[in-house]
């Protein structure tokens, strides 16, 4: 999973779980987000290879939103982000002085909490996350077996410290006794500074493919996201609402499934240097637009 044709065939392999869709069958170049403003209400923006790069912002981006927002567009920033709270996901976009407001971000993690059930979940998070925002009884999960044979169901936040031995564990106590698996962050991989990173998704359909049921994705390019978006903007009719992103097979598929409109982002995010129209045709999803930067 280290190229950008490799994570792409990965994606292709598990479309069968992913959300079915429909797409134009060609897209059009554009300069920047102007071109099109006249055709939506809001625009929707993942964030990395968007909006920032790591901790820094995308040149243009925060002035690019500043405009939108005085021609009358909402905005909203839909991030698969799991590994940090609400409140740490707002942070993060004030420090980028995007001059992003609570109500304009939703991330993988908000909708995932808000499906979560009462139980015990064990918890594979990040070290500094402290799960205070989870609403049901926790167990952080690291190397006991016990631990994960105690716990009534499995929600997986962050990989920052998973390993393929902490993986080993997980699967032998879910064949051993399946209960619910909650990935709340669906993508496979994430582009960092020095290449992609694995994510969530990408080891929760790892056990998928070994049969084990009950495996429950949030984030794009999953429904209930989207759904929070929609619910954000009422009113505002589904091809009026525009999602920017830099990935294929999630935020322009699940964009796509619901009938939005899409552009996809190609100078900084997983389609760095590529030519996204090849990708474009192997997969048969087309995004409506697609531009360098916002």
């Amino acid at each position: 999973m280290d190229t950008v044709a490799t994570i792409f065939d990965r994606y292709e392999a598990v479309r069968h779980r992913l959300p079915p869709a429909s797409t134009p069958d060609a897209t059009a170049q554009i300069a920047s987000l102007h071109d099109i403003a006249a055709q939506a209400d809001a625009f929707v923006f993942d964030a990395y290879g968007v909006l920032n790069i790591g901790e820094a912002g995308i040149p243009g981006a925060a002035q690019r939103l500043r405009e939108l927002r005085a021609n009358g567009h909402q905005i909203r920033i839909l991030s698969n982000a799991a590994s940090y709270t609400h409140a740490g996901a707002v942070a993060k976009f004030c420090k980028l002085e995007m001059g992003v407001r609570d109500h304009e971000i939703i991330t993988s993690r908000d909708a995932t909490l808000s499906h979560l059930e009462q139980r015990l979940w064990g918890c594979i998070a990040a070290p500094q996350d402290d799960l205070s925002d989870i609403p049901a009884p926790t167990r952080r999960l690291v190397d006991d077996p016990a631990s994960y044979d105690q716990v009534e169901g499995f929600l997986f936040l962050s990989t920052e410290v998973w390993s393929l031995e902490r993986q080993a564990l997980l699967e032998a106590s879910l064949l051993a006794r399946p209960r619910p698996l909650v990935i709340a962050n669906a993508d496979l991989v994430a582009p960092r500074e020095h290449g992609f990173s694995l994510e969530p998704g990408y080891f929760g359909h790892l056990l998928a493919d070994r049969g084990i049921p009950d495996i429950r994705f949030f984030g794009k390019p999953f429904r209930a996201v989207y759904d929070m978006i929609e619910a954000s903007l009422p009113g505002i009719a589904p091809e009026r609402i525009v999602m920017c992103g830099d990935t294929l097979h999630t935020d322009i598929l699940g964009a796509a499934a619901l009938d939005w409109r899409t552009v996809l982002v190609e100078r900084d995010g997983l389609f760095s240097g590529e030519d996204t129209c090849a990708y474009f045709r192997q997969a048969g999803l087309f995004p409506t637009w697609r531009l360098s930067r916002i």
